[in-house]
């Protein structure tokens, strides 16, 4: 059953997102406010340079305090297809196009207080880009075997739910 909002206030507008607060009924008749986070959506792309290697990034964020492992991804700009906001986002964190795509899978990374979802890819056959990053991207492209990422999910090296997800989904579908 979709609980419709009856009554919503703005709270913040952000750069990327909207923090609302909205106020609904739900299904057990009790009626309450409930902060939700409005975001656009994302892509996320696991980029294989070969079936056992692939590309990652070392990338300062500044929320997590300090450079965490995560695959390259983005937000969705207003129109932008999932698939193309993978195919902008590895050329511009990694200097690769991809030949070759396949969808993954999507993920609802904070259901409890947000509605983004993120769209994952592989993306195979890679060739050269131009790297563009944004003024505000410190990052450093690295090759890792699958099996090594894996392992350093295991090691709890690498944290970042997208990347945790994008990498088990490759594992497993990757194979189909």
């Amino acid at each position: 059953m979709a609980v419709e909002a009856k009554k919503k206030t703005m709270l913040h507008q952000g750069r990327i997102f909207r923090l609302m607060r909205e106020n609904i009924t739900l299904e057990n008749g009790i009626n309450t406010d409930m902060d939700v986070i409005r975001h656009p959506g994302a892509a996320a792309v696991v980029p294989f340079v070969d079936e056992n290697t692939l590309l990652m990034i070392r990338q300062y964020r500044y929320a997590a305090g300090g450079y965490i492992w995560e695959i390259p991804a983005g937000t969705l700009d207003p129109g932008e297809t999932p698939r193309d906001c993978a195919e902008r986002e590895l050329i511009e964190e990694v200097g690769f196009s991809g030949g070759t795509w396949r969808f993954l899978g999507e993920i609802t990374p904070l259901p409890g207080y947000s509605d983004e979802r993120i769209h994952i890819f592989a993306a195979t056959d890679l060739s050269s880009a131009h790297q563009h990053l944004d003024h505000d991207e410190i990052l450093e492209v690295h090759k890792v075997r699958l099996q090594d990422a894996l392992e350093m999910i295991r090691n709890n090296e690498i944290q970042d739910a997208k990347t945790i997800s994008g990498l088990f989904l490759a594992k497993l579908r990757m194979k189909d």
